[in-house]
């Protein structure tokens, strides 16, 4: 008796399989290598085949080979998310610095007036930060359920899978403010180092 193991992609139940000594079908062997030397250590193994199985052709293979190749579906499809999320991130990030750009041409005056009355560079930050925070916040809000729903999905094509932890919409979410921040930071430093005499007379 042996336990349970997988011979098939995860999508699918463990199968049926007897095994039982068959010494006249014997044409695989399994070898374990070490990463060192490996392409001496497959021709050592090609002699070896050769030297006592003359009639059978030998034709090598890694398993992890055929493991990937029952998620070759799944390695492409990432591709192309990872193409299409970094394209949206790139075209977000076009419109963040826009918006940005937009209200500190709208908010010259009164960030002069803030400084004038004392007001802290990180506190002029702080008001262009947080209204986009805040869209951030709401589309995080309304993308999250959407996600978790078609991952959810996706995860039932499969016989053995993961849960969806919170963990992964808690990365996501940082990591939205974190790509924002980078986004708009700059402008919105620029325009809380401005002198305020200048960003008076502008008006």
């Amino acid at each position: 008796m042996v336990k349970d193991f997988k011979t098939n992609s995860l999508r699918d139940e463990i199968k049926p399989i007897i095994l039982f000594p068959a010494k006249m079908h014997y044409n695989k062997t399994a070898v374990k290598l070490h990463s060192a030397n490996v392409l001496q250590t497959q021709k050592a193994i090609q002699q070896q085949w050769e030297k006592f199985f003359p009639e059978n052709v030998y034709a090598g293979f890694f398993i992890d080979e055929v493991i990937e190749n029952f998620y070759q579906q799944e390695t492409q499809m990432a591709l192309l998310y990872k193409l299409f999320a970094g394209l949206a991130i790139f075209i977000s990030c076009l419109g963040l610095y826009g918006l940005i750009s937009f209200m500190a041409v709208q908010k010259t005056k009164e960030v002069g007036i803030r400084k004038v009355l004392g007001a802290s560079v990180s506190s002029i930050v702080y008001l262009f930060s947080k209204e986009f925070t805040l869209l951030i916040g709401i589309a995080f809000i309304i993308a999250a359920p959407v996600a978790w729903y078609f991952m959810n999905e996706w995860l039932q094509n499969f016989v053995f899978r993961t849960n969806i932890g919170i963990g992964v919409f808690i990365t996501a979410i940082l990591t939205s403010m974190f790509v924002a921040f980078i986004a708009v930071g700059y402008k919105a430093i620029r325009a809380a180092v401005a002198n305020p005499v200048k960003s008076l007379r502008t008006e």
